[in-house]
């Protein structure tokens, strides 16, 4: 588990990969606006789960409330805490997330289905579906090649289970995310890349947060995709503490 920094607490729920240790740049430059905490999901047999966890890493950590900050998929998770939580978060963001309206495309699909035969082809084939993005969000080739080597160890030293990635893309859930939304009362923030550049989720998806939680606003990462996080952390960071921190005054 990552705790680092010090103020308003901001908990940070990792994408559908489960694992917090690939936020790791992202994560420091946070707590540089507030105390992080961020965890990996755990192997569940409904989606509410992923909500009891939450429940489990706040109490751990002694805090009655905190900013819920959703990763891709995670965003998904940190909505449906706000909604039926409402009394435990402070500011809510949103991050690159599939919207309720989300379908997998015919290639994430055909991976979802063969979780373990098509790890190989999705890791070769990675580099060359995310390179658009790298080098529109890194200014030159020796940071395009820094960058690259660093996430491609964090990968190796957090390695994914690809079958619990597929379980929690169809866990059974008993809410319906879309209804839920309108229940939102936290300060919501929602973030997306540029068109064209997240390959993994496309934004106008994201963009369906805007219009089913009350007040929710709306910044675009122009430059960046699904990776904006870990590619410009700081500049991620700093969007995400001047929102916490300013909902939380």
């Amino acid at each position: 588990m990552f705790d680092h920094g010090s103020g308003n607490p901001i908990v940070v729920i990792p994408g559908l990969q489960g694992r917090w240790e690939w936020m790791r740049p992202m994560l420091h430059a946070l707590a540089g606006h507030g105390r992080v905490i961020s965890y990996s999901l755990g192997n569940v047999s409904a989606f509410e789960d992923l909500l009891v966890q939450t429940d489990a890493v706040l109490d751990a950590k002694e805090l009655r409330t905190a900013a819920l900050c959703g990763i891709s998929y995670g965003g998904r998770v940190a909505a449906a805490y706000a909604a039926t939580r409402p009394s435990r978060v402070t500011a809510l963001v949103i991050a690159s997330a599939p919207g309720p309206s989300f379908v997998p495309n015919a290639r994430q699909a055909s991976y979802l289905s063969k979780p373990w035969r098509s790890t190989l082809p999705f890791i070769v084939g990675s580099p060359m579906r995310l390179w658009p993005e790298i080098a529109a969000a890194l200014p030159s080739g020796p940071s395009r090649l820094l960058f690259c080597v660093g996430h491609g160890w964090r990968m190796v030293s957090a390695p994914i289970v690809p079958a619990s990635m597929a379980t929690r893309m169809h866990l059974p859930a008993g809410l319906d995310l879309r209804e839920a939304c309108s229940r939102i009362t936290a300060r919501t923030l929602i973030i997306s890349g540029a068109p064209g550049l997240d390959r993994v989720v496309p934004p106008e998806s994201t963009r369906e947060y805007v219009t089913l939680i009350p007040g929710a606003k709306y910044e675009m990462m122009d430059g960046t995709g699904h990776l904006g996080l870990i590619t410009q952390p700081d500049r991620f960071a700093r969007i995400v503490g001047t929102f916490v921190n300013a909902a939380s005054s």
